[in-house]
């Protein structure tokens, strides 16, 4: 676990520049982690300044340049970095979410069935995401866990979704052992 504590906007920076990284693997632009955000570039461009300091972005120059987020971003935002992690579809309102990749589901309040909910951890940015919405996650890799519910809230900052559980699941399909 990291010790750098880092400042809800530049936790909600960092999340959204490794977001947009994972998808390009190329340098992010500032203008585009401002669009991500809802912030301006000038802001974006302060914050860098103190990612850099931290070394958990390095800049990149030039006309394809802007910044990567290093080994310890990763680190500071206790995201998994794996080389080939393995994929669990995400749906959301019937389409299949392809910049997105379920990192972990933990559910709370299963003694009280009526209560149930799940919180969706993301890889991949949870802003197109709105309440009300149905949100399919799995199946699950080895389990084959299905869960089907209602977005109920969500937490930008984090990308986690968390869902009224109306259905679950396992196994969604035949096991493949």
């Amino acid at each position: 676990m990291s010790s750098i504590e880092l400042t809800p906007s530049q936790k909600t920076i960092l999340t959204a520049l490794t977001n947009l990284h994972r998808e390009t693997e190329d340098a992010v632009k500032g203008e585009d982690i401002a669009d991500e955000v809802d912030r301006n570039p000038g802001t974006i461009r302060n914050q860098m300044q103190s990612l850099k300091a931290l070394q958990l972005v390095e800049g990149v120059p030039g006309p394809k340049g802007g910044y990567k987020p290093t080994a310890d971003a990763y680190e500071a935002l206790d995201v998994d970095q794996m080389d080939e992690p393995a994929t669990v579809p995400l749906t959301h309102e019937g389409d299949t979410v392809e910049t997105a990749n379920v990192e972990s589901i933990d559910l709370s309040s299963v003694h009280h069935p009526e209560l149930c909910r799940a919180e969706i951890h993301l890889q991949g940015s949870v802003r197109d995401f709105h309440e009300g919405d149905e949100v399919i996650v799995g199946p699950t890799p080895l389990s084959k866990l299905q869960i089907t519910g209602t977005l109920d809230a969500k937490d930008d900052t984090n990308n986690i979704l968390i869902l009224q559980i109306d259905e679950m699941v396992a196994p969604a399909e035949e096991p493949a052992h």
